[in-house]
């Protein structure tokens, strides 16, 4: 799937409270099959990963991108946790990174949000023991701007495909575990698929 695609897109945790060589790692392996790659990162990433990504040219974090009529745009990082991880943001952060980066691509026919923390009180931000723990401000943000389509992370025991609104909400899970999600564009629509490498 990777050497079909115009790009790849990480939803972050690359690393496991690592630095920007173990992030690029990643990337580097992803960018043998596939080399146009764009990133945000996650909670288990260091801050400065994220400046790494910046100064590589990949972060989507309060970023956007255009790949002809669709825009990409992002926020890495979580919400706040109890598990006091490297890169976690207040809520009003998250609202702040995703506003910066959707204004880049606002007027995009197409528009597609990367974003690490899942929507709160959804099928992709539960616990095991079913407990939500996304983040109010991103399920905010979702209902106000609309995107096309928003694939997040996190919660890596989340994975499922949810729907708030008009804006269809994938959680592939853990790479590790197999999953990925295609975005397709046809020109008129955006589409995800949820998959699982065999």
């Amino acid at each position: 799937m990777l050497r079909e695609a115009d790009c790849a897109i990480l939803t972050g945790d690359l690393t496991h409270f690592g630095d920007p060589p173990d992030a690029f790692r990643v990337v580097e392996a992803v960018r043998q099959f596939c080399p146009r790659v764009l990133a945000v990162t996650g909670n288990l990433d260091m801050p400065w990963v994220i400046d790494a990504l910046r100064a590589e040219g990949i972060s989507l974090h309060g970023e956007g991108r255009r790949l002809g009529d669709v825009g990409i745009f992002g926020c890495g990082g979580s919400n706040l946790t109890p598990m006091d991880t490297p890169t976690e943001l207040e809520e009003e952060e998250l609202a702040a990174v995703l506003e910066r980066a959707h204004a880049v691509v606002a007027d995009a026919p197409r528009r597609l949000m990367v974003c690490h923390t899942p929507p709160y009180d959804t099928r992709l931000d539960r616990l095991m023991n079913g407990t939500p723990v996304g983040s109010p401000a991103v399920r905010a943000f979702i209902e106000r701007r609309r995107p096309d389509v928003a694939v997040v992370g996190h919660i890596h025991e989340g994975r499922g495909v949810d729907r708030l609104g008009s804006t269809l909400v994938v959680n592939a899970g853990a790479a590790r575990d197999g999953g990925y999600v295609v975005v397709e564009d046809d020109g008129t629509r955006l589409t995800a698929e949820l998959r699982t490498r065999r």
